[in-house]
């Protein structure tokens, strides 16, 4: 499981993208969003890179993908989010400040997963009741 840290302007940013690196770079999310002070986001973003940031962010969020952390810094780096996006290592310092603050923080108002949450087709035949067919076929590109 990596850590992700994403910085930007505004809200909006922020949802197009985690969207971006469901979709594109194909990271499943297994915690919600949640919000983290913009400032602590910068300064530890200014430690892991050593040096002082050009802009400073105005909201930024943290989640964890399922995915591992190398997989996900070259996942991220095949797409352009429109915002700053940092996959942080639990080799940092500040992997463990951040996570003692993510179990404290807020979910994130305004994010929908864009992957499907059920096991695959639904019957709505047998005895009018809802059956998930389970087809390893039709999820394939998640595995």
């Amino acid at each position: 499981m990596a850590l992700i840290l994403v910085r930007g302007e505004n809200n909006s940013k922020l949802l197009n993208a985690i969207t971006d690196m469901e979709r594109h770079g194909n990271l499943t999310l297994t915690t919600k969003p949640k919000v983290i002070d913009a400032s602590f986001a910068d300064s530890l973003v200014e430690g892991i890179l050593n040096s002082k940031l050009k802009t400073k962010s105005n909201v930024a969020i943290a989640f964890f993908v399922k995915e591992d952390t190398t997989l996900s810094i070259m996942q991220v780096k095949k797409i352009h989010p429109p915002a700053h996006v940092v996959v942080v290592s639990d080799e940092y310092g500040a992997y463990s400040k951040l996570e003692y603050v993510l179990n404290k923080a807020d979910n994130f108002q305004g994010y929908n997963s864009v992957k499907a949450v059920n096991d695959g087709m639904i019957d709505y035949k047998i005895n009018k009741k809802e059956r998930h067919i389970k087809n390893d076929k039709l999820n394939s590109y998640t595995k």
